[in-house]
C-alpha cells in the first residue's frame, strides 16, 4: 500500500472506533473496548477479503460474516454503515434505544447485513461451522464444473470469553474433522476479560488445542499491522482442507490512554473524558460526535459497486448454469428461497396398525424415509444417537470429509461420505449440534433436523432459544420422552423437559400419541417457516388408533381437538392426554362411557398451535362451562392448570423417575387408565 492509502485507511479504522463509541456513550451502555481493539482486523476483512453486496445483503454466493463476540456490536453497525448497507447514522445514534434496528447484540434479521443473532459467547462459531457445513454440502452437491454457483467463505470474530465456551469447543473439534477449508476465524486475543485479565482463568494454549483439532493456525502479533492481517487471511483461504484460526493479538479499547488494555474498556461507555482523551490520542477530532471524514465514507462505500459487481457476475455464471442444468437450477432457486416443492405431501406414509403397537419414533423415521425422496433439503444428524433416534436418512450418505475417508475406505465403510452426504456424525456433541443447525437454516438452502433423547434437549437449550428468537426452521427430533425409557433410569427419564420447551417463547412442540398424529406433526413442523419444531416421540410400543373410530389426526394442526366423544352431547367431563398417554386417556374414557357418563377426550399434542387457534374453536374444544377435567401427561404437572382449570385434575410426576421396566413405573407412579378412572370420579361425584 503507498503512504497515502495507508493514511487512508487508518483513518476509517479510527471512524469505524469513534463511531462506536460515540453510540456507546450516547447510549450510556455497551462494550467499546472491542471495537477499538478490533477494528483494524475487521477493516481489513472487509475491505480486502469480504465478497458481499451491500445493496443486496441476502445474495446467495456472498460470504458469511459472523460477529460471535456480539457484545461488539457497535463495530458490526459501524461496519455496514460505512459499506452502504440500510443502516443510517441516525439508526447508529438510537443504539440501544427502543424500536431501533441497531440493538445491544446483533439479530438477524433486524439489521439488514446481520447474518445471525449473537450475544451468548460461543453460539456465533457454531453457527458459523453450520454455514461452512451448508456451503460445502451445497456446494457438492449443486456445483459443476465450470459453474461454481456456490463459493464463498465463512469469516468469524470472536473473543476470548467465545472460545472458553464449551459449545465453541465442541463444534470446533467437529470441523476440524470434517476439514471445512472455507471456515477462517479471526481470534481477537486481547486477554482480557470482564473480571480482568484472562489468566484468572485461561490459561491453556489455545494454538496447540486447535491445531490438536486439526485447524490450520497463525498468528499476528500486532492487531493494527493491516498488512499482516491481510497476509494471514490470504494464507488461511488456500489451505483447502483445513479451517483455519488466526491468533490477532490486539489491544481492548485501544487507543484511550487510561483504559486501554484494562477491563476498564471491556462493557462501559468510556466518559467523556477519556473520549476526548483517546481521539487527541490518535489525531481524531474531538467534535463533532459521529465525525466521519468524507474521503472515508468514498473509500468506505466502494463496496457497493464491488460487491454489484460480483453479483452480475454471479448472476451470469448462473445464467449458464442454468441453461445446461435447467432441473438442477431450479430445485436451487427453491430451496434457497425457503419453500417446498409442489405435492411434497402427496406421498407420506399410512400406517397398518400393529397388534403390539409401535413406537412412535419408528413413525417418525418411516415419515423421514418419504421426506427424503422429495425434500432435497433435508440435512442433518443425531447426537451419536441415529440408531435409537432413528432420525436419519438411510442411503442418502454421510456428509465427511473426501479428505478424510478416500475411496478405498470409502469401499471399506460400504457406504458414500463426502460432502454430498445428506446426514451429519454430530458425536456427543448436543449443544454443538443445536448451534450449528442454526447456521445451517440461516444460511438458505437446509433444513435441519437433529436428533437426541428428550433428557439430553437440556444440553441444546440456549441455542435452541437463538432459533427461536431468530424465527428459523430447525426440526428437533426428541425420542425417548418420559418415564417410558424404563431401565435406564432417572437420569435419561425426562420430567421437567415438556413443560421447559413449552415455556421457549415461539418454539412449537409436538407431542403424538400415535403414528398417525407423527405424519401430521412432521407436516407442521415443514411448512413452520417462523421458528423452530421439537417433535417428541415414545421409545416403547404405544397402541395405535383406529381412525375410523376416532376423529382424524389431521386435527393436530390445531394443536388441540376433539379425538373421541361418543355421546356427542355436552360432556360432563373432559380427559386431555398427549403422546405416550393418550391411549390412557381413550381407555379410560370408554370404561367412564360404558358406565354412563358423557365424556370427551382431547388430543392436546401442542400448546403452541393450540394457543393460536381462534378463541371460538379453543372454547369449542374445551368449553369453559365444563369444569370436570382430568389431564395426564408422565411429566411434571406444573403448567397444565392453564387447561385443566382450577377445579381439575392433573396425573403426572412430581419428582424424578427409577429404574424399572416402563410398566411398573407407569403403575408406580401412578399414571394409569385406573387413576384416570379415579379423579373423573372423584370430580363428578
Amino acid at each position: 500500500m503507498s503512504s497515502e492509502e495507508m493514511q487512508l485507511a487508518e483513518r476509517a479504522i479510527n471512524a469505524l472506533r469513534f463511531i462506536s463509541v460515540d453510540a456507546i456513550q450516547k447510549a450510556s451502555s455497551g462494550h467499546p473496548g472491542l471495537p477499538m481493539g478490533a477494528a483494524a482486523m475487521a477493516y481489513t476483512l472487509w475491505m480486502k477479503h469480504l465478497i458481499h453486496n451491500p445493496a443486496n445483503p441476502r445474495w446467495v454466493n456472498r460470504d458469511r460474516f459472523v460477529l460471535s463476540a456480539g457484545h461488539g456490536s457497535m463495530l458490526l453497525y459501524s461496519l455496514l454503515y460505512l459499506t452502504g448497507y440500510d443502516v443510517s447514522l441516525d439508526d447508529i445514534r438510537d443504539f440501544r434505544q427502543w424500536d431501533s434496528i441497531t440493538p445491544g447484540h446483533p439479530e438477524a434479521g433486524l439489521t439488514p447485513g446481520v447474518e445471525v443473532t449473537t450475544g451468548p459467547l460461543g453460539q456465533g462459531i457454531g453457527n458459523a461451522v453450520g454455514m461452512a457445513v451448508a456451503e460445502a454440502h451445497l456446494a457438492a452437491r449443486y456445483n459443476r464444473p465450470g459453474n461454481e454457483i456456490l463459493d464463498h467463505y465463512t469469516y468469524v470474530i470472536a473473543g476470548d470469553g467465545d472460545l472458553m465456551e464449551g459449545v465453541s469447543a465442541e463444534a470446533c473439534s467437529l470441523a476440524g474433522h470434517l476439514g471445512l477449508g472455507k471456515l477462517i476465524l479471526l481470534y481477537d486475543d486481547n486477554r482480557i476479560c470482564l473480571a480482568g485479565s484472562t489468566s484468572l482463568s485461561f490459561t491453556e494454549d489455545v494454538a496447540a488445542r486447535y491445531a490438536a483439532y486439526n485447524w490450520d493456525v497463525q498468528f499476528v502479533d500486532d492487531g493494527n499491522d493491516i498488512t499482516e492481517i491481510d497476509q494471514a487471511i490470504r494464507s488461511a483461504k488456500q489451505n483447502k482442507n483445513k479451517p483455519s484460526l488466526i491468533m490477532v493479538r490486539t489491544t481492548i479499547g485501544y487507543g484511550a490512554p487510561n483504559k486501554q488494555n484494562t477491563f476498564g474498556s471491556h462493557g462501559s461507555p468510556l466518559g467523556r473524558e477519556e473520549i476526548k482523551a483517546a481521539k487527541e490520542n490518535l489525531g481524531w477530532p474531538v467534535e463533532p460526535d459521529f465525525y466521519v471524514p468524507d474521503d472515508v465514507i468514498e473509500h468506505m462505500r466502494t463496496a457497493i459497486t464491488a460487491g454489484e459487481k460480483r453479483e452480475r457476475e454471479w448472476k451470469t455464471t448462473f445464467e449458464n448454469y442454468q441453461a445446461e442444468y435447467p432441473d438442477h437450477a431450479a430445485e436451487f432457486t427453491r430451496i434457497m428461497e425457503g419453500s417446498l416443492p409442489d405435492n411434497w405431501s402427496a406421498g407420506f406414509p399410512e400406517f397398518d396398525r400393529d397388534p403390539k403397537g409401535r413406537a412412535t419414533r419408528r413413525a417418525s423415521e418411516t415419515v423421514m424415509q418419504y421426506l427424503a425422496t422429495c425434500l432435497s433439503e433435508l440435512f442433518g444428524g443425531t447426537a451419536d444417537l441415529n440408531p435409537s433416534t432413528l432420525a436419519w436418512l438411510k442411503g442418502y450418505g454421510d456428509f465427511q470429509s473426501p479428505s478424510f475417508f478416500p475411496a478405498e475406505v470409502q469401499g471399506a465403510v460400504g457406504s458414500r461420505w463426502d460432502f454430498g452426504g445428506r446426514n451429519i456424525h454430530y458425536g456427543v456433541r448436543e449443544h454443538a449440534m443445536a448451534s450449528i443447525s442454526n447456521g445451517l437454516a440461516l444460511h438458505g438452502g437446509i433444513i435441519p433436523f437433529t436428533g437426541t433423547f428428550l433428557m439430553f434437549s437440556d444440553y441444546m437449550r440456549p441455542a435452541m432459544r437463538l432459533a427461536a428468537l431468530m424465527g428459523i426452521r430447525v426440526i428437533y427430533v426428541f425420542s425417548h420422552d418420559s418415564i417410558g425409557v424404563g431401565e435406564d433410569g432417572p437420569t435419561h427419564q425426562p420430567v421437567e423437559h415438556l413443560m421447559s420447551l413449552r415455556s421457549i417463547p415461539n418454539l412449537t412442540v409436538i407431542r403424538p400419541g400415535d403414528c398417525a398424529e407423527v405424519v401430521e406433526a412432521w407436516k407442521v413442523a415443514l411448512v413452520n417457516t417462523k421458528g423452530p419444531t421439537a417433535l417428541i416421540t415414545s421409545r416403547q410400543n404405544i397402541p395405535e388408533l383406529d381412525r375410523s373410530e376416532y376423529a382424524p389426526a389431521t386435527g393436530l394442526h390445531r394443536g388441540g381437538y376433539v379425538l373421541w366423544e361418543p355421546s356427542k352431547d355436552n360432556p360432563s367431563v373432559i380427559i386431555i392426554g398427549t403422546g405416550s398417554e393418550l391411549h390412557l386417556a381413550l381407555e379410560a374414557a370408554k370404561e367412564l362411557a360404558r358406565e354412563g357418563v358423557s365424556v370427551r377426550v382431547v388430543s392436546l399434542a401442542s400448546w403452541e398451535l393450540f394457543d393460536r387457534q381462534p378463541e371460538e374453536y379453543r372454547e369449542w374444544v374445551l368449553p369453559a362451562s365444563v369444569k370436570a377435567r382430568v389431564v395426564v401427561e408422565a411429566g411434571l404437572r406444573q403448567g397444565w392448570e392453564r387447561y385443566a382449570g382450577l377445579e381439575g385434575k392433573i396425573i403426572g410426576m412430581d419428582g424424578f423417575g427409577a429404574s424399572a421396566p416402563a410398566p411398573v413405573l407407569y403403575e408406580k407412579f401412578g399414571i394409569t387408565v385406573e387413576s384416570v378412572v379415579k379423579a373423573v370420579k372423584e370430580l363428578i361425584e
